[in-house]
């Protein structure tokens, strides 16, 4: 009930619009979200960059709905690449297609019109040694995000990778697609709110997929991202690569920026690759939103800190 209730105010237009223009909205976000600007989002970046963690950048918006907006979104990320090459960051970029312009109508626009915004960011981050990965959204972009990434892979081998969900009931093919290409998957339980005819409605069940298709990737030979909090999952992974030996270089652990801080550095500690997805930007309120409704503690833990410096 909760996770719909905050799943429901992430789309609420009168509480967004609140949100991210009062000084309070923005200081509870700042528990996961890295600032507003490129310069603060790259300080973050360096900084956890000296403490052994990896970084993917992701400048917060999505759904626009004209070109220019779509043209304003992409010039961040290629700003973004540019930092990353002239710091020597161990850093890569995360896009949304609707930020992209997936979703504008008209001649030029659309799907096209993302896939040459996504296709230009691919090749700069080919041409520097870095890496773009195609965020995943509502069920009703699956198969087009798949496709692109498939397409831009062709392209350029290595560059480019998706997210795949663990509560949707196609995620076992589409693992098996994609790793036969040799694509790079980031695998998450999913954050978007799904009918029960395509996705598992029950926890138990989606926390079963993913330990599924997690054991699957990590010995498919291609490198994969392990994107949990979820500590049982998290030992259960420490113990599948311990009895199955696999190698610490096949995957790495991914977390979200300001959740379970501990057990990132904890996971470094112990040898295993460890990225922190890093948001920022005024368009900050759905992804807080979709924060909370993952993980109802987060609201306890925001409650009790909002007055601590």
């Amino acid at each position: 009930m909760l996770r719909s209730f905050f799943i429901a105010l992430s789309r609420n237009k009168a509480f967004r619009a609140f949100g991210e223009r009062s000084p309070m909205g923005r200081r509870v976000s700042r528990r996961f979200v890295a600032g507003m600007s490129v310069e603060e989002a790259i300080a973050v970046a360096a900084r956890l960059n000296s403490e052994g963690i990896e970084v993917s950048l992701d400048s917060l918006g999505e759904s626009v709905m004209q070109v220019s907006q779509a043209e304003e979104s992409a010039a961040i990320y290629h700003r973004l690449l540019g930092e990353i090459a002239a710091r020597k960051l161990k850093a890569n970029v995360s896009v949304k297609l609707t930020q992209m312009g997936m979703d504008i109508g008209g001649l030029g626009a659309g799907p096209e019109l993302a896939e040459r915004i996504v296709g230009e960011l691919v090749e700069h981050a080919a041409s520097i040694g870095s890496f773009v990965r195609i965020d995943m959204e509502g069920s009703e972009y699956t198969e087009a995000t798949i496709a692109m990434t498939e397409r831009l892979h062709k392209t350029w081998p290595g560059a480019v990778g998706t997210v795949l969900q663990a509560y949707l009931y196609r995620t076992a093919e589409d693992v098996e697609r994609l790793v036969e290409q040799g694509i790079r998957i980031r695998l998450c339980k999913g954050a978007y709110k799904e009918g029960a005819e395509i996705a598992y409605p029950a926890k138990a069940d989606v926390d079963a997929n993913y330990v599924k298709l997690m054991r699957r990737l990590v010995t498919s030979g291609v490198f994969c991202g392990i994107a949990t909090h979820d500590e049982a999952i998290v030992e259960q992974m420490l113990r599948f690569v311990t009895e199955a030996g696999v190698d610490k270089g096949a995957f790495e652990f991914q977390m979200l920026y300001g959740v379970r801080r501990d057990l990132q550095r904890l996971l470094v500690a112990e040898g295993f690759g460890v990225r922190v997805y890093v948001p920022f930007g005024a368009e900050w309120y759905p992804y807080f939103m979709r924060r909370l409704a993952e993980r109802p503690a987060n609201v306890l833990f925001l409650a009790k800190n909002f007055f601590k410096n």
